[in-house]
């Protein structure tokens, strides 16, 4: 399966706003992390850090600005946002894509945000 189709199943995931179903995207020992937080490790520990943002959101996009693709490898420069209580919120990033394309799965996924401007932007929202 090619990094794209990996790619595009995963922010389906996120779009419906289904943790589960993005987690399932994730080899066993695959690690997500949001830099500069350590990363989790696994298909639950996806499940775990995404799944307090996509059951708080009422919709979830996270906007491909431009992406580049490998064999192996993608690229994405993201505008992600969420609708919280009405109101959105958009933070920009750029996140890396390491897939395992015999099994269609993710192996590492590396996101880059300015943790100022998340919080600046959300605040409190996630409690």
């Amino acid at each position: 399966m090619s990094a794209r189709a990996v790619v595009e199943r995963f922010l389906a995931a996120v779009g419906a706003g289904d943790a589960a179903a993005a987690a399932a995207c994730f080899a066993p020992d695959a690690t997500y992390a949001n830099m500069p937080h350590p990363p989790v490790r696994g298909p639950e520990g996806v499940r775990r850090l995404l799944a307090p943002i996509l059951d708080r959101s009422e919709y979830v996009e996270w906007e491909i600005v431009t992406a580049s693709y490998a064999e192996h490898r993608a690229w994405l420069e993201r505008v992600d946002r969420f609708r919280i209580d009405g109101r959105e919120y958009a933070i920009e990033c750029n996140g890396v894509v390491e897939v395992d394309p015999a099994t269609g799965l993710i192996t590492a996924f590396r996101d880059y945000v300015d943790l100022q401007v998340w919080r600046e932007r959300l605040g409190d929202v996630l409690g």
